[in-house]
């Protein structure tokens, strides 16, 4: 493990950038963008459009380790190349940004209230290419729906036990359990999730560490006390469909949070415009995210 990396997401100012938008989620990430889905014909020329719309985010004069603590990839964002180098690569090398990788396959259909992630094929030969490329990390996403006792529980014990196989490989999981922001039972659900993460943190071996990313709560502050758990690595959380303005606010009521967010980076951003547009742009969401991370 990469001891500068690991201090960095230790004791570093800022927030993950989140570019991991996969196949289902692609679509609509480009149609944000300004492309809609007449502007490319087939899998292989969409995710050409969307490397283009990561890499001049990556590459933007405002990206950048300062304000940016890490960055989650696709994986196939991280087989691709930004101005000649490995997209990991060129993020901890030109940038100072921490890479991680996103490795789940989606979400199996509902049960209990929960959604857990599909069977996450050949996991051990893809985080074998993870650590061949430098990355630091992974992330795994799985949604709770309703405060069902043996969902959530379900959904925790699945998360740390493909986590344990991830930290074998000398990665840090990213643990991500979201609750749906318009759960009818949102506060209950994490009142189960928060003793269920604490009772599988404290069962970790001595060493060991992981991180959490979580939905912001209704509770300000509810998870306050995963931020000084010795297991825990970094507590960061989602934007989960809020507007940036909205997550921004949350989030500045949740002290030691950091932000991890998709949709609410990248909102505002088009293909339209001019560089210095998209660089003015860009640096002010990264500013505004930046300051609610660090409240």
């Amino acid at each position: 493990m990469n001891v500068e990396m690991l201090e960095k997401m230790r004791t570093g100012k800022g927030f993950i950038a989140a570019l991991d938008q996969s196949g289902g989620s692609t679509p609509k990430a480009l149609k944000l963008y300004g492309v809609d889905e007449t502007a490319y014909s087939g899998e292989a020329q969409m995710f050409d459009l969307v490397h283009e719309m990561r890499t001049r985010i990556i590459t933007s004069p405002s990206f950048t380790g300062d304000r940016i603590l890490g960055a989650i990839l696709f994986e196939m964002t991280m087989d691709r190349q930004v101005e000649g180098m490995g997209t990991a690569e060129f993020l901890w090398q030109r940038k100072r940004v921490v890479p991680f990788l996103k490795v789940d396959k989606g979400l199996a259909d509902e049960a209990d209230g929960v959604q857990l992630m599909r069977p996450i094929a050949d996991l051990d030969a893809l985080l074998k290419r993870a650590v061949g490329h430098r990355v630091f990390g992974t992330k795994m996403r799985s949604v709770i729906k309703l405060a069902d006792a043996g969902g959530v529980k379900a959904i925790v014990d699945q998360q740390f036990r493909i986590g344990a196989q991830i930290l074998g490989h000398g990665l840090v999981p990213i643990i991500e359990p979201e609750v749906d922001i318009h759960s009818p039972s949102k506060a209950e659900a994490e009142v189960l999730l928060l003793a269920a993460l604490t009772a599988s943190v404290d069962a970790l071996p001595e060493g060991q560490q992981v991180m959490l990313k979580l939905t912001l709560p209704r509770e300000d502050g509810f998870y306050t006390p995963l931020l000084s758990h010795p297991r825990v690595l970094r507590v960061v959380a989602l934007s989960g469909g809020y507007t940036r303005e909205d997550a921004n606010a949350l989030l500045a009521r949740n002290p030691g949070v950091v932000a991890s967010f998709s949709r609410a980076l990248t909102e505002g951003l088009t293909a339209q415009m001019s560089e210095a547009e998209f660089d003015a742009t860009l640096d002010a969401s990264i500013g505004s995210i930046y300051a609610a991370s660090i409240t």
